[in-house]
């Protein structure tokens, strides 16, 4: 365990000793051991000599109402220079749960100078919170309230209670999240493909796998899944498409499928390019 920033939340946790990393990025109100596979996928890791890197945020557990993926992306970027500055890494894999999936596709537009550390990515459950959020009742009132808060330039106050119980959330990220096009909105079934594009194009970049739980509790039965799962891969330039039958939104359900194939392609794309990360 060590801390990789001034922060007292910025704490990592990391498995075996090794100079490969896949770093796993949680969802809203996710933190340490977010998911049943982290267990068992860390074991398969280091038998490949591979560590697992599991950290804490500024939005991990509640936190997530009051931060935003720009913050995310800078700590995530933190952590990756902390792993190859303090720990000589030759690059890690981005591993992103649900919200996760928008931490990485965010970071990997910034540029930042540690992205370039980023030898792989793979998405596990990149769906739509503005679509399962329409699907609860008082959504759209609460959009107008976060959209009437953030033009009188009140947009890091507080939202009622009742907009989101679990967590105190601001204006901005209550709008990020829910209303179209917001800063979180990147894998919805109603963007065009040119939108989806827009949004997931410069993930070409990079070697991307795809994780889509067919029976993901969060996606609303009116989306084709099939469909989205592929327009989404396209958008990214070919990423790998892994659908998971029956699986749920955290793949509880299918532990050992979401490590197969987690692990067949970090063994995979994992290597690739490795000579020098800065070349």
């Amino acid at each position: 365990m060590f801390k990789y920033g001034p922060k007292a939340i910025q704490v990592a946790f990391k498995t075996g000793d090794y100079k490969q990393q896949v770093i796993f990025i949680g969802g809203l109100t996710d933190g340490f051991l977010a998911t049943d596979y982290l267990e068992p996928l860390a074991i398969a890791l280091d038998k490949e000599k591979w560590s697992l890197v599991q950290f804490l945020v500024s939005s991990s557990y509640s936190g997530y109402g009051t931060s935003s993926l720009r913050q995310d992306a800078m700590e995530l970027d933190q952590l990756i220079s902390y792993l190859i500055n303090k720990e000589d890494s030759e690059g890690v894999v981005l591993l992103g749960h649900s919200t996760g999936c928008q931490d990485i596709v965010y970071y990997m537009r910034t540029n930042a100078a540690c992205s370039r550390a980023v030898r792989a990515a793979i998405l596990q459950a990149p769906v739509s919170d503005r679509e399962y959020k329409a699907t609860l009742p008082d959504t759209a009132s609460m959009i107008d309230l976060a959209s009437n808060m953030i033009s009188e330039g009140r947009e890091s106050e507080l939202m009622p209670r009742e907009a989101n119980p679990d967590a105190p959330i601001t204006a901005f990220r209550y709008h990020s999240l829910c209303a179209y096009n917001g800063e979180d909105d990147l894998f919805s079934s109603d963007f065009s493909d040119d939108q989806l594009k827009q949004k997931l194009g410069h993930m070409s970049n990079t070697p991307c796998q795809v994780i889509f739980s067919m029976g993901d509790e969060y996606v609303p039965d009116y989306v084709d899944k099939k469909a989205l799962v592929n327009r989404l891969c396209k958008a990214m330039g070919g990423a790998e498409k892994v659908e998971i039958e029956y699986g749920n939104h955290s793949l509880s359900n299918r532990v050992v499928e979401a490590v197969e194939a987690i692990m067949s392609f970090v063994k995979r794309e994992g290597p690739s390019g490795w000579d020098d990360p800065w070349n």
